[in-house]
């Protein structure tokens, strides 16, 4: 574990490093964005490097120290976990004894609670007074998905660090590196993952993902064979999978963007379903070069009539009737 295990958060992790070899090292941290996107890992590191006897900025992985961690029984530093769904007023009592004791080996002592927002108001307010006066020795880092739930008494007490989402190439290279991908798997992971390197990770675990992808595939396939009564049938795939229709639709919708490309550009470069290149081509044939815009705002009018409750099995049948017409 160290920071160039984490992907697409140079800025951030160079401003940690530069607080660690400056000794401006903060008294609480707030790492806030999107579940996946590597606050945990970069928490993590950051105590790490905090600690390592060799300092630098960079843990060393060969101190005493950087090995306590590596074995995860470092005595100076504390994972703070929500207790089923919240983090309780006994959780941060315990906290705020623990924190008056000085470190064993150290000249640091780090906290690092984990999905932070879940703090109960009571929580944050009695929280609040170790903000306000911590121990020299003390680094909090709250890692959360929502900082605006915190208390603003709270936020202004700590040094937020925003987590972007990450470009597609950079996950794509990400997959292709760590796991020896090939760039046809890879392309699709990453454009999937909604900036988001451990949701690319999670998809290419997901047996599920890959079914989906392909019964979509199949379904839009049958769409297109142009028969009128086929299409009712087809409704009961989305029915069948309402809890993943926004991912479905997200499927249809990088298709038909693939077949608008294979068309513009007669090349395969910038295609997401790279894998998919024949299938991709036969669709083409299929559909008229001046439809394949229309049905790309049909879907994206879709996925608004549904996140606007509109009948749900209507707004299916319009799209498929709508794709099948062109």
């Amino acid at each position: 574990m160290g920071f160039h295990k984490i992907i697409g958060q140079e800025k951030i992790i160079q401003q940690l490093k530069s607080a660690i070899q400056h000794h401006r090292v903060a008294h609480a941290y707030m790492f806030d964005g999107p579940e996946g996107i590597g606050k945990g890992l970069t928490a993590l590191a950051f105590a790490k490097a905090l600690m390592c006897k060799n300092g630098g900025g960079e843990a060393c992985n060969v101190c005493s120290s950087c090995l306590k961690f590596q074995h995860d029984n470092h005595p100076d530093i504390q994972i703070i976990e929500p207790e089923g769904s919240s983090i309780k007023n006994k959780q941060i009592e315990d906290f705020q004894q623990d924190v008056l004791i000085k470190p064993y080996e150290s000249n640091k002592k780090v906290y690092i609670m984990k999905d932070a927002h879940l703090m109960t108001v009571s929580a944050q307010n009695r929280l609040l007074k170790t903000l306000e006066e911590p121990p020299a020795y003390a680094v909090i880092i709250f890692i959360t998905t929502t900082a605006s739930s915190f208390l603003s008494t709270i936020r202004s007490r700590c040094q937020i660090f925003k987590f972007n989402r990450v470009g597609q190439a950079c996950i794509e290279g990400f997959l292709m590196k760590k796991y020896g991908m090939n760039q046809e798997d890879a392309r699709v992971y990453s454009a999937f993952a909604d900036g988001i390197i451990g949701k690319a990770v999670k998809l290419k675990e997901s047996e599920a993902f890959k079914i989906l992808r392909e019964e979509t595939i199949d379904l839009i396939d049958a769409v297109l064979e142009k028969e009128p009564l086929k299409v009712f049938s087809l409704v009961d795939f989305f029915e069948k999978h309402k809890e993943n229709v926004d991912e479905i639709l997200d499927f249809i919708l990088v298709w038909f963007r693939d077949i608008l490309i294979l068309r513009e550009t007669r090349t395969d470069t910038f295609l997401i379903n790279l894998d998919k290149k024949n299938d991709l081509q036969k669709h083409l044939n299929r559909i008229g070069y001046e439809k394949i815009s229309h049905i790309i705002e049909i879907i994206e009018k879709t996925k608004r009539d549904i996140k606007a409750n509109v009948n749900f099995q209507l707004a299916i049948e319009i799209l498929l009737l709508n794709i099948q017409e062109v």
